[in-house]
């Protein structure tokens, strides 16, 4: 800007814009006086400024994707980083020095949601607590969820004596979870989810979940033999002690210690005879 002292009025006017990514929007600059003699600056605010249109010319990539319409910019392929504060300036020398105007417009970008991660599990016990997780980090506004079971979206809350599936979940449409209190075999089926906006949705790839009964009879089974080799184990231990296995094994052991002490003895008494016949 020059050094000259800026004089007029600066009322900055925060008129919010919406774009859609990937189309087109207008900047316009609204300041109440323009003439030719008017030089023009646009400006893009955050931490740190940077220059939009500066000396007569577009700044950075907006070279290529941009053009100026009287005082006002046309942004082609809008993209989510343009969304910010902008402030366009307009200075004219006057009478009594050089006359300051600004103007401010927040662009906002709307972005439709990518593709959702979905976390399904494959097989699942009926009875059991069981979270299905759904989520999207690239819509703006912030999408919401639904989910699909075999093809189906399932309701906020489900319908009683629903048959396409049980009574007990709770899906949340801000967070894109479905949880299931007490799963039943009868929520079997492929899930998947869908992330919707203002601007678009997507869906991700629908997983089969399984959801098996306790296989209470296996596990009586189990315990059973488990009780049955423990049992069978003791048997043999107190046949073995009737037999005197193990007494048999004590004296032979304790046969073994008295020789061993003997010949310990014996060595002992050979040496002191040696040393008394050397001596």
């Amino acid at each position: 800007l020059s050094d000259h002292k800026a004089y007029g009025f600066s009322a900055p006017k925060d008129q919010p814009v919406t774009a859609i990514e990937y189309q087109e929007i207008i900047l316009a600059c609204k300041t109440p006086k323009k003439t030719v003699s008017s030089r023009l600056e646009w400006k893009k605010l955050g931490r740190s400024v940077s220059f939009v249109y500066y000396q007569q010319a577009l700044q950075g990539d907006f070279k290529d994707r941009a053009e100026m319409i009287d005082f006002n910019i046309r942004i082609r392929n809008v993209t989510r980083n343009d969304a910010g504060k902008y402030r366009c300036e307009v200075s004219a020398p006057s009478e009594q020095g050089q006359n300051l105007e600004e103007d401010t417009v927040t662009l906002e970008v709307l972005v439709a949601p990518a593709v959702p991660s979905c976390e399904v599990p494959t097989s699942a016990l009926s009875g059991t607590v069981v979270e299905l997780r759904c989520q999207d980090k690239e819509g703006n506004p912030a999408p919401e969820y639904t989910w699909f079971k075999d093809g189906i979206p399932l309701q906020g809350s489900p319908k009683v004596g629903s048959q396409i599936t049980n009574s007990s979940y709770i899906m949340n449409a801000k967070s894109g979870t479905l949880q299931f209190n007490t799963i039943s075999k009868l929520d079997s089926g492929e899930y998947f989810c869908e992330a919707r906006n203002s601007v678009g949705h997507r869906r991700c790839p629908g997983k089969r979940m399984q959801v098996d009964d306790l296989n209470i009879s296996g596990i009586i089974a189990a315990v059973v033999v488990v009780a049955l080799v423990i049992s069978m184990c003791g048997l043999g231990v107190c046949y073995a002690q009737r037999k005197g296995y193990f007494s048999k094994e004590a004296s032979f052991q304790n046969r073994k210690s008295s020789s061993t002490s003997k010949a310990t003895a014996m060595t002992e008494n050979d040496f002191k005879h040696t040393k008394s016949f050397i001596i």
